[in-house]
């Protein structure tokens, strides 16, 4: 085993058992990614105040040359939600391998590389599908139990310039309909999302012209390494 791997538990402990369970799998992730080089295991216990029931996440990232490759799941039983989540995990990666396997043969099409991928609807904002996601997947998790409050999550990330390429790519990996990051072209904020039809859109915000008309072009994947 040459990846570092560390367990990270949040009102929950975990025993050797589980820490063997998971040491059993780590070879599948060396064999679809020679570059891993770390890998973070979360387990987080959630209580919910209405329910005896209590759920528990596990989170699993994946770290290695500039890379990385996240996934999680919820379950009843920790050693369920790490299936789940470790089966999410080579998916990723296995799609990964292959978008590098064929750059090495031919530049692969964004239809190929989203040919199973979930489109935004036509009209639907970001912001609204990233929601209409959230409440799909949060629904189908607690089916029967009763609506939690409007929380909301911030998580605060170190910024670095990428291309609109990169962007996409870093966005597959993460499992997310969406990407914020840095333009490397224009040192602006901008995100990244899926559209329609297997197609991507790229959002640039100009704090310099705020008064400025919206620009539209279009733009090919790779087209520069074509």
């Amino acid at each position: 085993m040459t990846m570092d791997v560390s367990y990270v538990a949040r009102n929950v402990s975990i025993p050797d058992r589980f820490r063997d369970y998971a040491q059993e799998k780590f070879s599948k992730i060396e064999q679809l990614s020679t570059r891993a080089q770390r890998l973070e295991i979360k387990v987080t216990q959630q209580s919910n105040h209405r329910h005896s029931a209590e759920k528990l996440t596990v989170e699993l990232t994946v770290q290695g040359k500039g890379k990385v490759i996240r996934a999680e799941a919820q379950a009843d039983d920790k050693f369920a939600a790490f299936d789940l989540a470790f089966g999410k995990l080579l998916e990723r990666l296995r799609r990964l391998r292959d978008r590098q396997k064929d750059r090495h043969q031919k530049r692969v099409s964004v239809a190929d590389a989203t040919a199973v991928l979930p489109p935004v609807e036509p009209g639907q904002s970001l912001v609204e599908q990233a929601m209409a996601n959230q409440a799909a997947q949060e629904h189908a998790e607690q089916d029967g139990q009763d609506e939690a409050p409007v929380r909301i999550r911030k998580k605060i990330f170190p910024a670095r310039p990428v291309s609109v390429d990169d962007a996409v790519d870093a966005m597959e990996l993460v499992g997310h309909d969406f990407y914020l990051f840095i333009d490397a072209a224009s040192g602006q904020p901008s995100a990244v999302y899926r559209r329609k039809g297997w197609s991507y859109g790229v959002i640039i915000l100009d704090a310099d012209h705020p008064d400025a008309e919206v620009h539209e072009e279009d733009i090919d994947y790779r087209a520069a390494a074509v």
